[in-house]
């Protein structure tokens, strides 16, 4: 079992925090399907922005089981406390700080990966927001700036010297993007470095590469991202396989076509018309690709204004699988 300050995740399988795709409706299921903690969207820390609908709604918590974590991201440090104190106020209850994401645009403004090029500043950044809040402080980071200046497992040091709580690495640098494989060596040197819960990241995608990560890094726990898309269930898959050793199965198209639908009907509740509708294509998109394989349905899927015609496009596609399944039987 892991902690992170006074909670103890029911397992050690977190969903980790993606811009445009980590929101409520997408943690509640992947809570519901098997993770530990779900890391909602990263907030930008100038609240002055706060007002707009897409901040809104990366700030609402509705019906979310504890823990819930809101990562933040920024490159000032009283900017960033400042921002941990409001979304605490808000119902955070774990304050996870990015200094994680490659994007240009978070980049460009001193923010994400690139604060792991200002050692200075990140302490600064670290204590100011340990001292800002009462709730526990985490850290996502990368294994440096570039392949010649990996420094996370300094960070890491500082990290728990500052107070922070757990820590995730991803295993690229920012200068990899998503690019390449991931490396695992650096996170098992951050674990090794510090006391406080360590979780790896990056290309874990099925239960046999979960267990391996774990075992190579002695890591605490998992973030996975990108391999829960369209696929929400592979925490359950993973968190079987790690307890029995045994592989739990693939969902039955069944249950597939039931959960797609019911993630559908929350995006459309979540965001209402048209956003509800235009967020759904990307889901349909992750949902269906390896079942639409001439990406024929989804073209059509693309096309559609209405949350019923979705629903029911959905609902129809599944029925000739079935039905296309039966006859092949």
């Amino acid at each position: 079992m892991v902690t992170i300050g006074p909670y103890t995740l029911p397992n050690a399988l977190i969903l980790a925090p993606m811009a445009g795709v980590t929101d409520r409706p997408f943690r509640l299921l992947c809570r519901r399907l098997g993770a530990g903690m779900a890391v909602s969207e990263m907030v930008t820390a100038d609240s002055s922005l706060w007002h707009t609908r897409k901040s809104r709604l990366r700030l609402d918590h509705t019906g979310e089981p504890e823990p819930r974590s809101v990562q933040i991201a920024g490159g000032d440090a009283e900017m960033l406390a400042k921002a941990a104190r409001l979304n605490a106020e808000h119902g955070a209850q774990i304050i996870d700080i990015n200094m994680g994401c490659p994007a240009k645009k978070v980049c460009n403004k001193a923010a994400g990966s690139a604060l792991m090029r200002d050692e200075a500043l990140v302490n600064t950044i670290l204590k100011a927001v340990v001292a800002a809040v009462s709730v526990p402080v985490t850290l996502k980071m990368r294994t440096g700036w570039d392949p010649d200046s990996k420094n996370a497992r300094r960070i890491a040091m500082m990290a728990e010297e500052a107070g922070i709580c757990a820590l995730a690495v991803h295993g690229r640098t920012r200068a990899c993007a998503y690019r390449g494989e991931a490396e695992y060596d650096t996170i098992a040197e951050v674990k090794q470095a510090v006391s406080i819960p360590v979780f790896a990241n990056g290309d874990i995608t099925t239960p046999e590469q979960a267990a391996a990560v774990l075992r190579y890094t002695g890591a605490d726990g998992l973030l996975i991202g990108r391999a829960a898309q369209g696929s929400p269930w592979i925490f359950r898959e993973i968190d079987h396989f790690l307890s029995t050793g045994r592989h739990l199965g693939e969902p039955s198209l069944a249950e597939v076509r039931t959960i797609l639908l019911e993630h559908l009907v929350a995006l459309h509740a979540f965001y209402g018309l048209p956003m509800g509708v235009r967020i759904a294509r990307k889901h349909v998109g992750w949902y269906l690709q390896t079942h639409d394989t001439d990406r024929h349905f989804r073209r059509h899927f693309n096309t559609l204004e209405t949350a019923e015609a979705q629903l029911h496009s959905v609902e129809r596609y599944f029925e000739s699988l079935s039905n296309r399944e039966t006859f092949a039987a």
